[in-house]
């Protein structure tokens, strides 16, 4: 059987079908505006509810309440605004990445028109974080000094030991949703089974990811993309690439 290969996200949707209109808001939900929200889905991961794709929506803005999953989201157009109960708003725009924890109690509004991709966590029977009224949303900040990894396995990597770092911004209750930024000076890793599937948007960079088949992937600067899980994976980068990444372990 062939091994599964990298699915590179288009913001357009498939090249096909583009994107498709999906079940309208449910009216209860709606303060203002008459939203259309269309999307196409890259990946679905149905055992553990695991979903991610590109998605837009005409202005809006929704009632308040708890969020009701875990949602990564990469802002590719337009503005996001997430306002929390006490009227303190974020607004994150093109660029921008954002994390809100199941439970946040939120108002979601947008003034104008909003396209980003996205990556959900939508089990039902998984908890929300301990005392949630310290729930918010996360920024995304690419910018700060990332923890340096000193604790390296030696038989994991085929080049020398890398400088790398990690700064995890969300785990979920469960520690199998995870969200955060990542940097690596030029390395190259023995070839694995993944056991994660991981959407990583590249900032800065390139590299490529070849499976088990010897189909490589070659990323750069400004893709995104996903890697399913128990697909083979070697990672190489040739020079030095930073990503932020949200990744869910079954």
């Amino acid at each position: 059987m062939p091994d599964q290969t990298v699915i590179k996200f288009d913001p357009y949707g498939h090249p096909d079908t583009g994107l498709q209109t999906w079940d309208p808001i449910p009216k209860e939900q709606i303060v203002a505006g008459d939203p259309v929200q269309r999307g196409h889905q890259f990946y679905d991961y149905a055992n553990d509810r695991v979903s991610s794709g590109v998605w837009d929506c005409t202005t809006n803005t929704l009632k308040g309440g708890p969020y009701e999953v875990d949602e990564f989201m990469i802002v590719l157009e337009g503005s996001i605004s997430i306002e929390d109960m006490s009227g303190n708003t974020e607004t994150f725009r093109k660029g921008d990445s954002f994390i809100l924890p199941k439970g946040t109690d939120c108002i979601w509004k947008q003034t104008e028109y909003a396209r980003k991709y996205y990556i959900i966590h939508d089990n039902q029977s998984s908890s929300t974080l301990e005392n949630p009224e310290k729930l918010a949303v996360i920024r995304v900040d690419s910018s700060a000094e990332l923890p340096r990894i000193t604790n390296h396995d030696e038989s994991q990597y085929l080049s020398d030991i890398p400088d790398m770092g990690m700064n995890v911004l969300y785990t979920d209750p469960s520690g199998k949703y995870i969200a955060g930024v990542w940097d690596c000076s030029p390395m190259q890793r023995v070839a694995v089974t993944i056991e994660r599937s991981e959407l990583m948007h590249i900032l800065e960079g390139s590299g490529s990811i070849t499976n088990a088949d010897g189909v490589e992937f070659s990323f750069k600067a400004g893709d995104t993309f996903l890697v399913p899980v128990g697909m083979g994976y070697q990672w190489k980068n040739d020079n030095y690439v930073k990503k932020v990444f949200c990744s869910y372990t079954p």
